[in-house]
């Protein structure tokens, strides 16, 4: 998937410089084609990865030259059915730790059923461990850290569905 950020980064460059349009490939097929021209001025075009194609689907992707809007960009990939989650993040930067000590058993794994106040992991910060507890009762659906990974204030580090 493309980050919009990135897009708008690029239509930001683009519009302070004197090249009229920029197109860049990634290495998973996904094309984007920003041009400053007036009749595609603030349009971006994408070409759908040709792996995410299935021949049994039919699906209509942008034909190469059509400008598409910036809008658009996020919602062309394929999009799996969504699921309520709230997301547990980190309150502070330090190392992610899943487990109490090494080699044990991990706090919480995917499809585990918890309760708030139950604890999740540990994230070390200035040789404190800090217990990390849940906010809310549901299930576990990702874990979005790694185990003895360092973490940001603010990242995602469990995504949980509530009870219902």
């Amino acid at each position: 998937m493309i980050d919009l950020r990135y897009v708008k980064k690029l239509v930001e460059m683009l519009d302070e410089s004197s090249v009229d349009s920029i197109e860049i490939s990634s290495d998973k097929g996904m094309k984007i084609r920003i041009s400053k021209t007036a009749s595609q001025r603030g349009m971006v075009q994408m070409a759908a990865p040709m792996q995410q194609m299935m021949p049994a689907e039919p699906r209509v992707s942008p034909a190469a030259g059509t400008p598409v809007p910036a809008a658009a960009v996020e919602a062309a990939p394929a999009e799996a059915p969504k699921v309520n989650t709230l997301d547990i993040k980190s309150p502070m930067v330090g190392t992610f730790y899943g487990a109490p000590e090494p080699g044990a058993k991990p706090y919480v794994s995917v499809g585990d059923k918890i309760s708030k106040g139950q604890t999740l992991c540990i994230i070390e910060a200035m040789k404190i461990m800090n217990e990390i507890e849940s906010e809310y009762a549901g299930t576990v659906r990702a874990i979005s850290a790694s185990d003895a990974h360092p973490v940001e204030y603010g990242q995602v580090l469990f995504k949980i569905e509530p009870n219902g």
